[in-house]
């Protein structure tokens, strides 16, 4: 079978590998649709923290069962999706119901090889059942299960004014389920192109663009002069990252959904005085998943949205380069294998 892996940073191979062959507790899918999100992106860049190399990259998957056990949950056939994020379920995490943060996790397509292939083999208990569901829709599970676990993270509050740096796909998440949570949501970006697909897509109230307004006085006129109780960043940018800080209002949350390699800064007697909570939202959990699909089938959120970029499984390589530039208007590049 067809394999595209990751050699090093900037560089996509092709190549041959066995089909997988049906092990105890596992099931062989084919696969059918890869999303490509910011964790490929930033792996084929190099600034990914949990990455090494060579990997076969791909998470966002939408496959068909090829060959599984008899078993009462899913049969050869099936449309499934896959949680990616593979825990030991023993160390302390997993104890208290934290999978997504399990101390040896293996992410699939990230600390493991992942979905960018023909044929994989998972284990069955990470399926999800998507007879109902359009291949695309599949696809995008995983990436809106992230928006979701960080606005529970969160805990917003119906009425509270939340503000989201970085409106990619991630950021994007966010923004809809804080809308459907009951928050006034704020979009900031650096790009106008992705601003306006927040206003007229996702019919978000409020847009910042720090290279063209001044941000404090921007906000304090959203919030009347109260500043965002809720401040997420997307963006996983160092330099966005610190400055948010000051963004929060007093008794507000910081909630850190972006990821960089470098040492955030803060000025302490400003975060002290504010009495602010800084807290960490990693990868999601099977009720982000549960959660997720319920808002797709009932229609509050509609994934072909996002979908910006479509490509054949042959042609990643010779267009992964063009996803990093924002000029290209991506917001998720869906790869249709087989």
């Amino acid at each position: 079978m067809n394999v595209l892996i990751c050699e090093k940073p900037g560089l996509l191979n092709y190549i041959k590998r066995d089909k997988p062959i049906l092990e105890k507790g596992k099931a062989i899918l084919k696969v059918k649709r890869v999303g490509i999100c910011g964790t490929d992106l930033h792996a084929f860049e190099g600034t990914q923290p949990y990455f090494n190399y060579p990997r076969v990259l791909g998470h966002e998957l939408a496959a068909i069962v090829d060959d599984i056990e008899p078993n009462d949950l899913f049969k050869v056939g099936d449309r499934v999706s896959l949680i990616p994020y593979f825990n030991c379920g023993e160390c302390i995490a997993c104890r208290n119901g934290l999978p997504n943060c399990c101390v040896a996790i293996n992410v699939f397509g990230v600390h493991i090889d992942g979905g960018m292939a023909e044929y994989i083999s998972v284990p069955v208990k990470y399926l999800l059942q998507g007879n109902e569901m359009e291949l695309n829709e599949l696809a995008l599970i995983e990436p809106l299960a992230i928006g979701a676990h960080g606005i529970r993270r969160a805990n917003i509050q119906p009425g509270e004014y939340l503000l989201v740096v970085g409106a990619g796909p991630i950021g994007l998440g966010l923004m809809e389920f804080a809308r459907i949570a009951g928050a006034h949501v704020i979009a900031m970006d650096v790009n106008e192109k992705r601003l306006s697909f927040c206003t007229e897509k996702l019919k978000v109230e409020h847009t910042v663009n720090p290279l063209k307004e001044d941000v404090l006085s921007k906000l304090k006129e959203i919030t009347h002069n109260d500043m965002p109780t809720v401040v997420i960043d997307a963006t996983g940018n160092l330099k966005a990252i610190n400055n948010a800080f000051q963004y929060i209002a007093h008794g507000g949350r910081y909630v850190l959904v972006g990821l960089q390699k470098g040492e955030i800064t803060i000025s302490h007697p400003e975060f002290h005085k504010r009495e602010a909570t800084l807290m960490s939202s990693r990868n999601a959990t099977r009720q982000d998943f549960d959660f997720v699909v319920q808002c797709m089938k009932s229609k509050q959120v509609d994934p072909s949205t996002y979908i910006t970029h479509r490509v054949k499984f042959e042609e990643v390589s010779d267009n992964f380069q063009s996803w990093l530039d924002p000029s290209n208007g991506v917001i998720k590049a869906m790869v249709e294998v087989n």
